[in-house]
């Protein structure tokens, strides 16, 4: 064997016994070993004749275990039959030895350790002739970690595709021409176009023209390594002709230098959030009811145009209108023919001014126009005509009808502030009215007069500053649970604190003018984070407590506010159970399919309803039947003498039973004595409120606050 190596030595090492003084094997050995791969020499039979360290640490193989064995040996056993064909083919022709291999079958050969374990090798083979016969050397070389890198590449970009053909938004990968290199199935939706299409145009060629370069600046940073990526809203030309927005978010892929190679695009299409923040804007700004614009809207215009006027002395006019005997067509024909008749009031109103105008619903029924480069002469004329249209104008129901009249006062600028020729305007709207109604009144302001002032708008200012500065205040009243004879809830109650120290107001003070203003959504929204509030402040100490809550007829009727207080108990996350919103029947019948709407949305929350005043109208029993309530608020008329007459107490005994029977909750309002609270428990009244239980008292004293307790309206 030695004399074998000696000669395979000499002939891999192309050496004679002459050619050097130093021995042939040593020279070789050496090459041998401080080769980088594995070596494994065989003979034409097969047989392993030589092989170097990385070999014996390759296939956990001492030398002589190795040396003299075939070379199948280090052949997983699904290849050792048709190995030996391999070699022999080699034999046949070297040259096919690169595609062959040695240590398996096809492109990508195994090795098989000692242990038993197979690692994917790369081979390189040559052959030697020799005295002996055809030598093969085998250099081998163990790519398991780039196999495992090569896979996770693989992976990696199989991923990567799965994730940019399957993407819920528009994918686009973008060369630094501009154009388009993929795109995947939902960029395709979005814009209305094939993948073809697409990749034969440009984003540049389906924007609008507006848009184009709108995000030029942000593209020169990125490319420029300033930032990493950036946003772009967008409008794209859809297939069918009209334009979607799209929000693009835009990042950049660098190759190994460093250098700029494409662009990443994800697309939105974010059309639907734009109409929403377009109807939300115009909710902000208009009257949900008659879609002309409000008040807080008017009041910016006149107060921009006072300062244009004071200005330039350009001329300009207010004109103030209130519905003459509004109240008798709810009263009589409904809220529904009131609503109609608004509606028809705003749409007249809207088509006789000029667009340069601005006409809003201020109130209730009051509408206020403001009429740019008109002076007094002629806003006088315009009133008058205004008047006579709205005189034409009648409310019905069936056969009856209710013919509309109005009082419209008009004040112009003329040196006056925005809120003084509003005051103005007020003054003689006021005046015409006193005058009989159904006619004009032009505010003349008295000499030497020093501001021009209104009670009503006084007392609206004074509501809004108490909203600004956080003056109003919460009491509670208690109620108390009739079967357990313990207080379980309370009911929340407003008051507006007197600046000069005295009693706070109470709401009969204030409510009338804020319903008026459109000022008690904002008091109501305030006083139900308030409840919020004070809820999970007690929540927050282990404390359960249940708070109602009065809602007016306009805060149900705002679309805006079922959404608010779904935000504001998300933001709190508070048993919605212990939040009770309490209606009263005249808020109920405004609108039943809006208000039955309302109570649905919250109830499905978790919120609980309670109908107030019950009993106190005809349409009482018909409201429990349609709306969704969980309370009923027994009104204090069957209440007051309940202990002393019968009648009473069998009204009371029928609606508890009706109550009962439907699954709710009694309470009995204006408790004022013990024997009074008797009767109603033998009734069966589950809760009872009133002065005997408990007068109102400022919330602090009886309820933890939370810890800010300045709810911002």
């Amino acid at each position: 064997m030695q004399e074998r190596q000696v000669a395979t030595v000499k002939a891999v090492c192309g050496l004679s016994d002459a050619s050097s003084e130093r021995r042939p094997e040593d020279i070789f050995r050496g090459l041998l070993e401080f080769a980088p791969d594995a070596l494994v020499i065989v003979d034409s039979r097969g047989e392993i004749v030589l092989l170097n360290t990385q070999a014996e640490r390759l296939f956990g193989y001492l030398r002589e275990e190795l040396q003299g064995k075939a070379i199948e040996i280090l052949v997983p056993e699904r290849f050792r039959k048709r190995h030996p064909e391999y070699r022999d083919s080699y034999l046949l022709n070297p040259g096919l030895g690169a595609l062959l291999g040695t240590l398996g079958e096809g492109p990508e050969p195994y090795g098989l350790r000692k242990d038993g374990t197979e690692f994917p090798v790369e081979v390189s083979i040559r052959s030697f002739e020799t005295e002996d016969g055809v030598l093969v050397s085998s250099a081998i070389r163990d790519v398991t970690e780039r196999k495992k890198a090569e896979r996770a590449l693989r992976e990696g970009q199989d991923r990567f595709q799965s994730a940019f053909d399957n993407a819920p938004i528009g994918m686009a990968l973008v060369d630094l021409q501009g154009c388009w290199l993929q795109v995947n199935n939902a960029l395709c939706r979005i814009t209305g176009y094939s993948e073809a299409e697409l990749k034969a145009t440009t984003p540049r060629a389906i924007t609008h023209p507006k848009y184009v370069d709108c995000d030029a600046e942000d593209l020169r940073q990125l490319l420029h390594g300033a930032i990493r990526s950036y946003h772009s809203e967008k409008r794209y030309r859809h297939s069918w002709g009209h334009y979607v927005w799209v929000l693009e978010t835009v990042s950049l892929v660098r190759d190994a230098k460093g250098d700029a190679f494409y662009l990443i695009m994800q697309v939105q299409d974010i059309t639907g959030r734009k109409e929403f923040a377009r109807r939300l804007e115009h909710l902000v700004d208009h009257d949900f009811l008659t879609g002309l614009f409000n008040r807080q809207h008017f009041e910016r215009e006149l107060s921009q145009e006072a300062d244009l006027v004071a200005r330039y002395g350009t001329p300009g006019a207010v004109l103030l209108i209130d519905l003459d005997n509004f109240k008798t067509v709810n009263d009589t024909l409904g809220h529904k023919a009131g609503d109609d008749l608004l509606k028809g009031v705003a749409a007249l109103l809207r088509h006789r001014m000029r667009q340069t105008d601005v006409v809003a619903r201020v109130g209730g029924d009051e509408f206020a126009i403001l009429l740019r480069q008109t002076d007094g002469e002629r806003a006088q004329i315009v009133a008058e005509e205004i008047v006579r249209s709205l005189s034409r104008q009648t409310a019905a129901l069936g056969e009856q009808s209710i013919n509309l009249t109005a009082s419209l006062g008009v004040a112009t600028f003329d040196h006056l502030s925005a809120t003084e020729v509003l005051a103005g305007a007020d003054s003689a709207m006021y005046e015409a009215k006193q005058a009989g109604r159904n006619r004009v009144a032009m505010f003349q302001p008295r000499k030497g007069q020093p501001q021009v002032t209104s009670t009503r708008f006084a007392e609206a200012e004074r509501i809004r500053k108490a909203i600004e500065q956080d003056r109003f205040l919460l009491y509670c009243q208690p109620i108390l649970d009739l079967q357990k004879n313990e207080v379980s809830q309370y009911e929340l109650l407003l008051r507006l604190a007197n600046e000069e120290g005295g009693e706070p107001f109470t709401p009969s003070t204030f409510l009338n003018v804020a319903e008026r203003f459109a000022l008690i959504q904002t008091i109501d929204l305030w006083v139900i984070r308030k409840a919020i509030g004070l809820i999970a402040a007690q929540a927050s100490t282990g404390h359960k407590v249940k708070l109602s809550v009065n809602l007016s007829a306009s805060s149900v009727a705002d679309p805006k506010l079922a959404a608010l207080i779904e935000a504001a108990l998300a933001e709190t996350t508070i048993d919605p159970t212990c939040l009770v919103f309490e209606l009263s029947e005249t808020a109920a019948i405004a609108n039943i399919e809006v208000a039955k709407t309302f109570a649905s949305r919250l109830r499905s929350h978790g919120c609980q309803f309670a109908l107030d005043n019950f009993g106190a109208g005809f349409g009482s029993f018909y409201y429990l039947k349609s709306l969704p309530f969980d309370i009923i608020k027994i009104d204090g008329v069957f209440i007051r003498g309940i202990a002393e007459t019968p009648m009473d107490q069998l009204v009371v005994q029928a609606m508890v039973a009706i109550a009962k029977g439907m699954g709710k909750k009694t309470i009995a309002e204006f408790v004022s004595d013990e024997d009074t609270t008797s009767v109603l428990r033998k009734i069966g009244v589950d809760y009872a409120q009133g002065y005997h239980v408990g007068r109102p008292q400022p919330v602090a004293e009886v309820v933890q606050p939370p810890e800010t307790d300045r709810l911002k309206p």
